[in-house]
């Protein structure tokens, strides 16, 4: 019998929050064991020990009680007497640049799900404008930090002590770019484009005027084209420079889900078997993603799935492909990957808890 691991999250009320509860809660190995959920808690639902988990997310509540769990005020000194291992930060990066510190002086292992220690560039961390950059402790934090995305860093996160979870849009276009540029086929010279549409849950639990439903509904809307702020992690985890790919985000008018339609140019003819080969090869034992090879991924395939959907389309000169790579924002782009991350830290098998 393996230990039970305690874990906690902080950050259950947003979306990726509701959905890291439910994944945690139903995890095989973490039976008997639900997590320690802590945050903010105003006077009044303090006083009757927290909030119950039924009253922020009631798809939550069931027949073993996870309804009864409750959002508890957050202190160090809870997350001790509960014997909390490892720590799930579902909050903004400002937040987690303040706490992932502490947790790791503590001895707690982190799952961060925002950005605040993705990017090791500090050119491309420059777009959160974080207060404490160049700090020691910052950058001392950012040389243990270890990318979350476990088909391309899985021995890394097997040791790991900080994981920063990717960004969504983040994964959906480094899993199918990232085999072919690093078997050389790419012409990086032509560029890149990757074109990719959301649902508006990837925006958070935060109402404002574009995710208004007056504004989303029936409307399809690019926004942050050059500036979003995931360009950084293409660069870093591709390996390429900002002048050889254009990544433009739109906003879809459905509650989650991303599709990524991708248009590469090659250096040589290439066939259809050679790239189907060059992906077969590099996601060798990643459960996780699933290749498309007679026909083309689609978000309502991947949706409520922690599975990253990737096919394409060869041109007649072989010059030049289609890519089109689906997932769930909320799952595979948020926290089915961070349990996906917890299985790899843990020596668990990767998808268990996750299909």
């Amino acid at each position: 019998m393996t230990k039970a691991i305690q874990t906690a999250v902080v950050g259950v009320t947003g979306y990726a929050g509701a959905e890291l509860a439910r994944l945690l809660l139903r995890h095989p190995r973490l039976q008997g064991t639900p997590p320690v959920f802590a945050g903010r808690v105003d006077e009044k639902d303090a006083a009757r020990g927290g909030v119950p988990l039924s009253e922020i997310h009631p798809q939550l509540a069931d027949s073993s009680g996870s309804g009864n769990l409750r959002l508890e005020p957050f202190t160090w000194e809870l997350l001790a007497s509960r014997g909390v291992e490892v720590l799930f930060l579902a909050t903004p990066h400002e937040q987690s640049r303040e706490w992932a510190p502490e947790a790791l002086k503590r001895g707690l292992r982190v799952i961060d799900l925002s950005a605040a220690w993705r990017l090791n560039e500090a050119a491309n961390r420059s777009v959160y404008a974080f207060e404490d950059e160049g700090s020691a402790l910052a950058t001392a934090m950012q040389a243990q930090a270890v990318y979350g995305m476990p088909e391309l860093h899985r021995a890394q996160i097997a040791g790991a002590r900080l994981i920063a979870n990717p960004g969504c849009y983040a994964t959906s276009i480094i899993l199918p770019l990232r085999p072919l540029v690093a078997a050389g086929l790419v012409d990086l010279k032509c560029g890149i484009v990757a074109d990719a549409k959301s649902g508006v849950s990837g925006a958070g639990k935060a109402p404002s005027a574009r995710t208004h439903f007056m504004y989303a509904a029936d409307n399809l809307s690019a926004y942050s084209v050059f500036t979003h702020r995931h360009t950084g992690e293409l660069l870093e985890q591709i390996g390429i420079n900002a002048n050889e790919i254009i990544f433009a985000p739109h906003l879809l008018p459905i509650p989650r889900g991303i599709l990524s339609t991708i248009y590469v140019p090659f250096r040589e003819p290439q066939t259809k078997n050679t790239i189907l080969r060059v992906y077969k090869d590099f996601f060798a034992g990643s459960p996780m993603v699933r290749l498309y090879d007679k026909s083309l991924p689609q978000i309502q395939y991947s949706v409520r799935t922690n599975y990253a959907d990737i096919g394409f389309q060869l041109a007649t000169d072989g010059r030049r492909a289609v890519i089109v790579s689906c997932l769930d924002n909320l799952l595979k782009g948020a926290s089915g990957q961070a349990v996906q991350n917890l299985n790899v830290m843990l020596g668990w098998p990767e998808s268990e808890g996750l299909v």
